[in-house]
């Protein structure tokens, strides 16, 4: 016989950049290991470098890395961290991103705009990552960017469940905070039991994070009304939403989204606002001066844990969120 036979056995690693290393520490402990040791630094003009100090040869790779602020720096160090283990002879490399930046570039509204999810796609592929994995993209459409596989994670379940404990369904309305969130939200009505409202808006397309007008469309009247979306970022438009239930007569509005941005003025905003609880994943890390009471945040890690262990043992990530597409 021609060759050689090993009886080597494979080898998951788990990598984190400096964004957010609480939530990859939390994923390592729900996996039963512990991240590679790596030495990171910027040098005085800003560049950065990565080094791992464990060998990564033949083993299948998983980096984390969120795209928080400062956003452009930890999307860099996580390609330069994919480029490190590709020349270190990785077997495959994941790169694991529970927030995905530019996702809200995922289109062209204007002439001569950018579509910017797809550049973040094309250059995590450069850098060599093999797979994906993301956390509630902005829209499902950004997994035909990247080619290659994407598992496509969804804190639907996580979110819904906690809210089903607090608020009992014959008096709870799930809406949706625009058109294009109501696929999302008639997923939340079936595992909730609820009815479920629309918010019709207008944006002013000119400027980011600008909504002309907002008008609720079903009956929320005396209602809890749970809004739900994917991100707030600076949450000028989910507050605004939160008036116009309160305006139709809703007895108490409670938010509920996936990734945290909390951007400029969303700290005053969230304080001041008469919504009784804002619900987040910790898919980004929270600002000091955003926890407060009336923010909870819930870890998606036993989901990302578990999520790379089908990966890695070649099983199937869908099973975990059946009924959520």
């Amino acid at each position: 016989m021609s060759g050689i036979t090993t009886s080597g056995e494979k080898k998951l690693k788990l990598f984190s950049g400096r964004a957010h290393p609480e939530l990859a520490k939390e994923v390592a402990e729900a996996l039963g290991t512990e991240l590679v040791p790596t030495k990171a630094l910027d040098f005085a003009n800003g560049e950065i470098y990565v080094r791992f100090l464990d060998s990564a040869r033949g083993a299948d790779c998983f980096v984390m890395q969120s795209h928080t602020a400062p956003i452009n720096q930890w999307i860099m160090e996580q390609l330069i961290m994919i480029d490190a283990l590709k020349r270190a002879s990785a077997k495959s490399i994941t790169a694991i991103l529970p927030f995905y930046g530019y996702a809200r570039q995922d289109k062209k509204h204007l002439g001569r705009e950018p579509i910017s999810a797809r550049l973040i796609a094309d250059l995590l592929r450069q850098a060599g990552a093999d797979r994906l994995m993301a956390v509630d993209l902005h829209t499902a459409q950004i997994q035909g960017f990247f080619d290659g596989p994407v598992d496509h994670l969804f804190a639907l379940p996580l979110l819904a469940d906690y809210i089903g404990d607090k608020v009992s369904n014959d008096k709870l309305t799930v809406v949706s905070p625009d058109a294009g969130r109501v696929k999302v939200a008639d997923q939340w009505c079936d595992r909730l039991d609820a009815p479920l409202a629309i918010i019709h808006k207008r944006r002013d397309m000119t400027q980011a994070n600008t909504i002309l007008s907002a008008e609720v469309v079903g009956d929320v009247k005396g209602r809890v009304c749970v809004l739900v979306d994917d991100m707030i970022d600076t949450a000028g438009t989910i507050c605004a939403a939160a008036d116009a239930l309160f305006e139709n007569g809703a007895a108490d509005v409670i938010v509920a989204a996936t990734h945290g941005v909390l951007s400029g003025p969303a700290a005053d905003r969230l304080k001041n606002s008469r919504v009784s609880e804002f619900v987040f994943t910790n898919t980004l890390p929270t600002p000091a001066e955003l926890q407060l009471d009336k923010v909870t945040t819930l870890s998606i890690a036993p989901s990302i844990a578990a999520a790379i262990r089908e990966v890695f043992e070649e099983g199937s990530v869908t099973s975990l969120f059946e009924g959520v597409h």
